[in-house]
């Protein structure tokens, strides 16, 4: 029989990460997570994550450095990160996203960074 589970994420009670991202509805194979209003900021470190990342851009701009490619970001926008390539953001005006990983990008401490 197939999975007929329903979840409903009420975002004013998701939790929170350590980067400031809100956790939203998560399945086995597949994770929401909002980025808002971050604050314009240059670019940290790059990483590498065990997940693939795509993304919308809500409002705001940023740039993505990806394996030595830089790629600007506005509303409208969508992205994509393959698992395991080296990238970073670099956040131009107070930014509000939303990416989905897979798999999850929460579970078992993938949001950690790694390089």
């Amino acid at each position: 029989m197939a999975d007929t589970t329903i979840k409903k994420i009420d975002s004013t009670h998701s939790p929170i990460g350590e980067m400031g991202q809100v956790y939203l509805a998560s399945g086995k194979n597949v994770s929401m997570r909002l980025w808002e209003d971050q604050p314009a900021a240059e670019a940290k470190e790059h990483t590498t994550r065990d997940y693939e990342t795509v993304g919308y851009v809500i409002r705001g701009r940023a740039e993505l450095q990806l394996e030595g490619q830089t790629v600007r970001l506005g509303p409208g926008d969508s992205w994509a990160i393959p698992r395991g390539a080296s990238h970073t953001y670099r956040i131009l005006e107070a930014f509000t996203a939303v990416e989905a990983t897979s798999p999850p990008a929460q579970v078992h401490g993938r949001d950690e960074a790694t390089s």
